[in-house]
C-alpha cells in the first residue's frame, strides 16, 4: 500500500478521534464563554475586591501553560480519592484556560461601546442587566468576533493536548496508530490535515458569522 493509500485508509478512524476534538472544544468555548463574560464584568466592576479577583484570576490562568492546568485537574482529586472523568478534565482545562483570554478580549469589546449608549439607556430607564444583555453584549460580540474566532483556533489546537490525561481524541488516536502501524510520518501528517482542515472550516465560518453583521 502506497503513502496515499495508507493515508486514506487510517482517515476514517482519525476523524473518529476529531469528534470527541471538535466536542471538547466546543464545551471548553461555551464554558469560557460564560465564564469570560463575568469576569470580565467583574473587571469592570467599581468594586475593588471584585476587580482585584478578577485581576488574579486573569494573570493566574494566562500564566500557566494548559498542560499543567490539565494535570492539577487531573491528579489534585485523585489526591482526595475523588474520580473526576478524564473528558471532564478536559472540558475544565481548557475551558478555564480560555476564560482568561476572553475575558480581555470581552473588556477591549466594552470600552468600545460610546458612553452615550449607556447613559441614553439608563435615561429610558432599562435596568442593568437590560442594558447588558440587549444593548452592550450584541455590539461586543460583534466587535470582538475576529479576536474570538482565534481565541477558538487556538483553543482547538490546543486540544491535542488532552490526550496526556487519556483522552481519546485525534491525537491521542494518532499516537494509538502510530504504535500499531510504525508508520510516524504519515499518520501524522494526516492528523495535520485534518487540524488544518478543521482550523480553516472554523476561520470561513467566523468570516460567514462576521459578514451578517
Amino acid at each position: 500500500m502506497n503513502e496515499v493509500g495508507f493515508i486514506l485508509s487510517i482517515m476514517p478512524g482519525l476523524l473518529h478521534g476529531a469528534i470527541t476534538s471538535v466536542f471538547v472544544s466546543l464545551a471548553a468555548i461555551s464554558l469560557g464563554i460564560i465564564l469570560g463574560i463575568t469576569v470580565c464584568q467583574m473587571r469592570r466592576s467599581q468594586y475593588w475586591p471584585l476587580v482585584r479577583a478578577a485581576g488574579l484570576y486573569i494573570s493566574f490562568l494566562r500564566g500557566i501553560p494548559v498542560l499543567v492546568i490539565l494535570f492539577l485537574l487531573f491528579y489534585m482529586p485523585s489526591a482526595v480519592n475523588i474520580e473526576v472523568p478524564s473528558l471532564l478534565v478536559a472540558v475544565l482545562a481548557l475551558g478555564l484556560n480560555t476564560s482568561a483570554f476572553q475575558a480581555e478580549i470581552y473588556r477591549g469589546g466594552f470600552n468600545s461601546i460610546p458612553a452615550g449608549q449607556i447613559e441614553a439607556a439608563k435615561a429610558l430607564g432599562l435596568s442593568r442587566m437590560r442594558i447588558l444583555t440587549r444593548i452592550q453584549l450584541p455590539q461586543v460580540l460583534s466587535l470582538t468576533g475576529p479576536e474570538l474566532v482565534n481565541e477558538f483556533i487556538i483553543l482547538f489546537k490546543n486540544s491535542s493536548l488532552i490526550s496526556v490525561i487519556g483522552v481519546t481524541e485525534l491525537m491521542r488516536r494518532s499516537e494509538q496508530l502510530v504504535s500499531t502501524t510504525y508508520k510516524p510520518v504519515e499518520v501524522y501528517l494526516a492528523a495535520a490535515i485534518i487540524y488544518l482542515a478543521l482550523c480553516l472550516i472554523i476561520s470561513r465560518l467566523g468570516e460567514r458569522l462576521k459578514g451578517k453583521h
